[in-house]
This record gives C-alpha cells, sequence and structure tokens, in this order.
C-alpha cells in the first residue's frame, strides 16, 4: 500500500461526509481510541469496538459538524500501519494511527488531538 494514496483517498472520504465511503476502510470488528469520544461521553468511554457502534458516532458527529473539512498535512508509513497527521475539527492538529488487517482493512485506530 502506498501510504501516501490512501492517506488522500481517507481525507477525501472523510470531506466528502459520505459515511459509508468512510466506514470502506474500516474492518468490521474496528476498535477506535479517540479523546473525542470520552469527550463526547463525558470521559465514560475512550474507545468503540465494532463497525456499528463507530457508524453511529460517526454518524452523528457528521451530522453535529456539517462543515467538517480535513486537510492532509503528512502521513507516514509503519509496519501493516499509517500515521496522518492533519487539521481537524475546529482548527485543532489531529494524528491517527491505523493498523491493518490481511484484508488491507483498518481494525484499530488511535487520535491523538493538540
Amino acid at each position: 500500500m502506498n501510504h501516501k494514496d490512501f492517506a488522500q483517498e481517507w481525507i477525501n472520504a472523510w470531506n466528502s461526509h459520505d459515511l459509508e465511503d468512510i466506514l470502506s476502510h474500516y474492518s468490521d470488528d474496528i476498535e477506535i481510541t479517540t479523546p473525542m469520544i470520552a469527550q463526547a461521553t463525558g470521559g465514560v468511554e475512550s474507545s468503540l469496538k465494532g463497525k456499528e457502534a463507530v457508524r453511529n458516532y460517526w454518524g452523528r458527529a457528521l451530522e453535529k459538524f456539517p462543515d467538517l473539512h480535513f486537510e492532509l498535512i503528512h502521513s507516514t508509513a509503519g509496519i501493516d500501519s499509517v500515521a496522518l497527521f492533519y487539521r481537524s475539527i475546529m482548527d485543532k492538529h489531529a494524528v491517527e494511527v491505523m493498523f491493518f488487517n490481511e484484508e488491507g482493512k483498518i481494525n484499530k485506530m488511535y487520535a491523538h488531538y493538540d
């Protein structure tokens, strides 16, 4: 996988606001961990497991931020993983580290924000 091509494809999916296009990058057993979940749940949770839980969470986020737009700053490659550095909502900088399964789908993601 070319991490630069993937990064641009991922950014374009988010900027399209097409939830199914966004979710096409993820496995059914996806696990995401992000401070945004903790913020949304008042600190009760920081992770979600399973595509349906992630779909519900991101669907609400896309409704809440109809002008959501990500700007890719840089991407890097690891072993079966990529890290994307981008400008996120509320003018925050974000780094997401994504790990891929054998089918090339993201099955684990950790997000970091400034």
